[in-house]
């Protein structure tokens, strides 16, 4: 079996970082596999050009052999690839490609998240494409037989946003691969970790890995179609419609234009919102406070399902005249697990403000040292647990004294950096 680049393939260029290294004890066929390459997507010109994109060129090209070594080191094996509670289509398609690429190594990879779909997109994009990401609960993966599998993998999270983590930890499970674009959240200890920050989508990760050779697309195989789909899709919402997409972006864009169904993503963006989100929408209007350029909306009480009408009314309020950030937050009630958390998004324009310090910043961590939430360009999000003071909703009196308290103390920590006595932002 042969992995070739479906572009251009340079056969005097070898990418061995150290030539008298050990080759990895594999079949024949594998160990025939030609070198990774530099795609003259990545290189328009046919040369290594002078430009940003030669730097990540060659960061990338060096991840993509790396990773390669490692799945072929764990050939035949199970892995649960582990998503974060509500993910996003960057984190769904990476996935998806992930899971693709692992299969030409006999890696039988399960995409699990803990949470659940409610944006209309999200919903859109697994049933119109058939992603196989599925839903695991804490219980669902307490029955499962966690022994038979050799390796998990974090695609698009750093484990900070997966309640399954603990879990699979405590079953003995290691860390094999770790792909994220987020700033770093703490030590990581995986045997292939690639983490880029400044680039903006996962799906541009993955898309490199696919031009490089790691798996060649194919547009007469329907899979291959609906995967690329995803992907541009993925990587055109971490980039908010390509607007801070930036080289290596759009050169992956480039590469999935050969691919994707344009008529397929059209219609997962037509995707309508249901009542549900508007009438947090509608919330988040009536409550929101505005305070230099920043609005900040408490939404109360949500059923899990709806969590995502949170990021949706963030998208909404920050398109508000003279506001350049919107927070909103809510009290979302996980009915199988009994927990309640608070969940909230940022969105903003400002170019000064980086969401993953100013959510750090205001919320901070845990007692373990996790942070409660972070961010990226653009964009950000946290997650508080609510422990003890979990539900008991039941007498309308304490669920709202509940709500103000939070509610309170979640504006105080957020004014704190929006009207800054000393040090402004």
């Amino acid at each position: 079996m042969y992995l070739n680049s479906s572009v251009t393939q340079f056969d005097n260029i070898s990418l061995s970082t150290d030539p008298n290294e050990e080759e990895v004890d594999t079949d024949k066929d594998l160990l025939e596999l030609s070198p990774l390459t530099r795609s003259s997507v990545l290189t328009p010109n046919g040369d290594l050009g002078n430009s940003v994109a030669q730097r990540g060129n060659v960061l990338a090209v060096q991840k993509s052999e790396e990773l390669q070594k490692i799945l072929l080191a764990h050939r035949n094996e199970r892995h649960l690839v582990i998503l974060q509670d509500f993910p996003d289509p960057d984190a769904l398609s990476s996935a998806w490609a992930y899971q693709l690429i692992a299969q030409q190594y006999d890696i039988k990879c399960e995409i699990i998240y803990a949470g659940t779909l409610s944006h209309q997109e999200n919903i859109a994009l697994v049933k119109l494409t058939n992603l196989p990401a599925q839903r695991c609960t804490m219980q669902t993966l307490k029955s499962k037989d966690l022994l038979s599998y050799q390796g998990f993998v974090l695609i698009d999270n750093q484990g900070t946003t997966s309640q399954l983590l603990p879990l699979v930890k405590q079953a003995g499970i290691p860390l094999v691969v770790l792909v994220d674009h987020h700033s770093l959240q703490g030590e990581l200890s995986g045997e292939f970790t690639d983490v880029r920050p400044h680039v903006r989508a996962t799906a541009t990760i993955f898309t490199q890995y696919l031009q490089l050779g790691l798996l060649a697309f194919d547009s007469s195989i329907s899979q291959h179609i609906k995967c690329a789909t995803a992907l541009m899709h993925g990587l055109r919402s971490d980039t908010n419609r390509l607007m801070q997409a930036q080289e290596e972006d759009f050169m992956a864009a480039a590469y999935l234009s050969r691919f994707y169904d344009a008529q397929l993503l059209n219609a997962i963006l037509q995707a309508t919102r249901s009542k549900r989100v508007m009438d947090v929408i509608e919330r988040s209007l009536k409550n929101r406070i505005v305070q230099n350029n920043f609005s900040i909306a408490g939404v109360g009480y949500l059923r899990y399902d709806d969590r995502d009408a949170i990021p949706q009314a963030a998208d909404f309020l920050v398109t508000e005249e003279n506001v350049h950030t919107a927070v909103v937050y809510g009290i979302v009630h996980d009915e199988d697990e009994e927990l309640e958390i608070v969940i909230g998004s940022l969105r903003t324009t400002k170019l000064t403000l980086d969401p993953d310090e100013f959510i750090k910043e205001a919320f901070g961590q845990d007692s373990t040292g996790r942070f409660f939430g972070g961010g990226r360009t653009g964009a950000g999000g946290f997650e508080i647990p609510m422990g003890f003071l979990s539900g008991s909703n039941e007498n309308s009196a304490y669920a709202k004294m509940k709500w103000e308290v939070f509610d309170a103390q979640i504006k105080q920590k957020l004014l704190k950096l929006v009207n800054p006595k000393d040090h402004p932002i």
